[in-house]
């Protein structure tokens, strides 16, 4: 029987300030396994706004019954202990037959040096030999949204029966917009499905650079919606792109990406949007083009699908896809590899400088 452990685990303080925290955890009970964190990595997306207090469960409460929020009530209050759903890490300790000491894992269980799962009610993915584990943060979470964003374009263009993952988009163009950590992941999927062009667009002109150097066509927001128009044309007036995925958080973005669409055309939107959508113009090409909006987030997989696809099945596609361009993946994503101590005031630096980043990833001891 293995002994107690003290635990350390980054949260939110108050507003701007990020803190480090401790706990003591008990030995694995039976069917658990100890994990000890070896990375996590960052989802500036959401996680920041916890730091700029934006989040809406600090202002308001989800009520799960009705499926809406309800304003003016606050279902989480300073301090956050606990943020983060990316991780890689290993067993040390293991009271679950198919999991032994040392197998590498990608997990959800936030940013804390240790965690003691449950494999019967957590999704623990097995990386294999020849994946550095520093990618195992993009299994249990990352990679499975992009990989839920692609099969909700194989529901859009095939329906729910779709023979293969990635065969709605196969043959097709493919516009993404947002070269962030999700969009890379999205159009390098979409490149392994066959789509035709995988054009990739965003204001950064670091980012851009990123995306070329994994063979993506970069361009601006403009340049990317004017190059569908005019490149990709289905005779007469039809031309755009059948499917964009949107993953920025700017309503102008998804503007822009419904401005790419040929007529009846949908966006697939992965975005977090934490304020109002106050360059979203729906009288224009929404209105005009009788254009789709479809919100591919990873509690859901499409309607029709659930019996064949989840969560698990989608972080497979992620290993998958890690196994073929691992290498290049951890070369361009992955920009910052800081140790979990120095992680609150990294963030601070963050918020304040605004440096040009990708992936941000924490470490744990070696």
């Amino acid at each position: 029987m293995s002994e107690w452990r003290h635990i350390r685990s980054l949260g939110v303080e108050r507003p701007y300030e990020a803190y480090l925290h401790g706990y003591d955890e008990g030995p694995p009970g039976p069917g658990q396994v100890r994990l000890e964190m070896l990375y996590t990595g960052f989802s500036a997306g959401t996680e920041l706004t916890f730091v700029k207090n934006t989040n809406p469960y600090l202002h308001s409460r989800w009520d799960a019954g009705r499926g809406v929020f309800v304003p003016g009530e606050a279902e989480a209050h300073y301090p956050v202990p606990f943020l983060g759903y990316m991780e890689s890490a290993r067993v040390v300790e293991s009271n679950a037959w198919d999991y032994a000491p040392g197998d590498v894992i990608g997990a959800v269980f936030g940013h804390k040096t240790g965690h003691t799962a449950d494999p019967f009610h957590d999704v623990l993915t097995k990386l294999p030999a020849g994946i550095d584990p520093i990618l195992g943060i993009y299994v249990g979470q990352m990679g499975p949204i992009a990989a839920n964003g692609i099969l909700h374009a194989d529901a859009e263009m095939l329906g729910a029966n779709a023979p293969a993952f990635g065969a709605g988009i196969a043959g097709r163009p493919v516009l993404v917009i947002g070269a962030g950590i999700v969009g890379l992941f999205v159009a390098l999927f979409a490149q392994a499905a066959g789509a035709s062009e995988v054009v990739i667009a965003d204001p950064s002109e670091f980012r851009r650079m990123r995306a070329a150097c994994l063979g993506l066509t970069q361009m601006t927001e403009a340049d990317a919606w004017n190059h569908a128009k005019a490149r990709w044309h289905h005779g007469g007036n039809d031309r755009g792109a059948d499917i964009v995925f949107q993953t920025r958080a700017d309503s102008a973005s998804l503007h822009a990406a419904m401005q790419a669409l040929r007529p009846q055309g949908t966006v697939i939107d992965l975005a977090f949007y934490q304020g109002g959508a106050d360059r979203l113009r729906l009288g224009e090409e929404f209105h005009h083009n009788g254009l789709n909006l479809r919100c591919a987030q990873i509690n859901r997989v499409p309607r029709g699908m659930g019996h064949a696809w989840d969560k698990r099945r989608l972080s497979e596609e992620t290993v998958r896809l890690l196994g073929a361009r691992g290498a290049e993946i951890r070369q361009q994503l992955i920009t910052h590899v800081i140790p979990i101590e120095e992680a609150p005031a990294f963030l601070r630096h963050l918020v304040a400088d605004r440096p040009e980043f990708l992936q941000i990833v924490f470490k744990g001891a070696d």
